[in-house]
């Protein structure tokens, strides 16, 4: 076998699309001859319009970022008691359950869409239970209508974590419409960014005003404060960035579709190597590649692969390991028992994402993807060697 060479720079995980520098400069020069930094200026404003309209909803509220985001949602539906949520998915997700006071309950998840299971979602319902917070992991959507028909047969509210969801439809329906509340996170890491931010999609109006104080400190006007608000409003210089990613977010998605499809046509030559394809009536954001590893047929681990090729310069993730019912501050409850989680637990010890992002391009997965094959071949055969070698009682016959 032909040895392969390292890349010579590092290939990350992700990588930030930016808007043209000049262009970014011409914001900055807008933002300093308006003297407005913050407190929802002329970049705010319209920002949320022009966003709103890219996502299609009735109402959007933006935030410095979307953790916060997440945890003001919470408090504008009066959260309390227990939440139903996924295990599989990143530690803002139950955090944001805990520092509103509220014990994040852990169902498992689907092998297909590793979004939570609608089937074991009614069993981990108690008299407790006042909402269900589904993540749409990886971009791909939940099973929103079974989820839906669940809340609404037990009166509980449902909080979509679309953060990595930027762009995605379900049958011609954008994905913010979904639940009565959803979260998009705008952080560096995602397919569309404002440096870092979020925002809150929703259809009730009446929320707004709660979210508006709330992310406000609380103030009402310059004399009144009506709620125990915190600061988490979007600056201007976030929000002039959002506008700029807003003409380049439809490009940077066409690339990752492109290098999505070269990674599905190289990695199926490969045993042992699983990927997702798409789901019937979803336009997908391509914001990563995610494969499942099957030790048996590939000769070597998750973990093995994701150390491997990192000698080849080549930097994964393991998301999402370990699970979050994993965390010291969750395994004590009693849905993070590993019987609770068979899915999800045989899932997290399989799951590696590979690097994908606009600047990439076909040479370079090729090269990620024959550095895989690589290390299959070589220790598929060290492993057959292995197996076929005769036993000390054979040989001494």
């Amino acid at each position: 076998m032909a040895q392969i060479r390292p890349f010579e720079k590092p290939i990350y995980i992700s990588r930030p699309p930016l808007p043209d520098r000049a262009a970014v400069y011409r914001k900055i020069d807008e933002i300093w001859d308006s003297q407005w930094l913050t407190n929802v200026g002329s970049q705010h404003r319209e920002f949320e319009t022009k966003l709103k309209k890219y996502l299609d909803v009735p109402n959007i509220s933006l935030f410095c970022n979307g953790t916060l985001a997440l945890q003001l949602a919470c408090q504008a539906l009066r959260l309390s008691g227990e939440v139903i949520t996924t295990p599989f998915t990143f530690a803002a997700t139950p955090h944001v359950l805990y520092w509103n006071r509220i014990t994040p309950v852990f169902c498992d998840i689907d092998p297909n869409t590793f979004n939570l299971d609608p089937e074991r979602i009614e069993s981990m319902i108690t008299p407790n239970t006042t909402a269900i917070l589904p993540v749409h992991v990886f971009g791909y959507p939940c099973d929103t209508q079974s989820i839906r028909e669940i809340a609404n047969r037990y009166g509980l509210r449902v909080i979509y974590d679309a953060a990595h969801s930027f762009g995605v439809e379900v049958n011609g329906i954008k994905i913010g419409n979904f639940g009565d509340l959803s979260m998009f996170s705008f952080h560096a890491t995602k397919i569309y960014h404002t440096l870092e931010g979020g925002a809150l999609t929703f259809k009730d109006q009446s929320l707004r005003e709660r979210l508006e104080f709330s992310k406000n400190f609380g103030f009402k006007n310059e004399e009144n404060i009506v709620v125990p608000g915190i600061n988490a409003k979007m600056n201007e210089f976030q929000a002039a960035i959002g506008l700029l990613m807003l003409d380049l977010v439809g490009e940077e998605i066409a690339k990752r579709r492109h290098l999505t499809k070269v990674y599905r046509e190289r990695l199926s030559e490969i045993p042992g190597i699983n990927f997702r394809i798409e789901m019937p009536g979803v336009k997908h954001n391509y914001y990563n590649f995610v494969i499942t590893v099957d030790q048996n047929k590939l000769g070597i681990n998750r973990d093995d692969l994701y150390n491997n090729l990192k000698t080849y310069n080549i930097f994964t993730r393991k998301y999402f390991y370990p699970l979050c019912s994993q965390f010291q501050c969750y395994k004590q409850y009693p849905s993070s028992s590993s019987k609770n989680l068979p899915v999800a637990e045989k899932l997290a010890n399989e799951v590696l994402s590979l690097p994908l992002y606009g600047e990439l391009n076909e040479d370079d997965i090729n090269k990620v993807c024959n550095v895989i094959h690589y290390i299959h071949r070589k220790n598929i055969k060290r492993h057959t060697i292995f197996f076929n070698k005769p036993s000390v009682a054979l040989r001494a016959q």
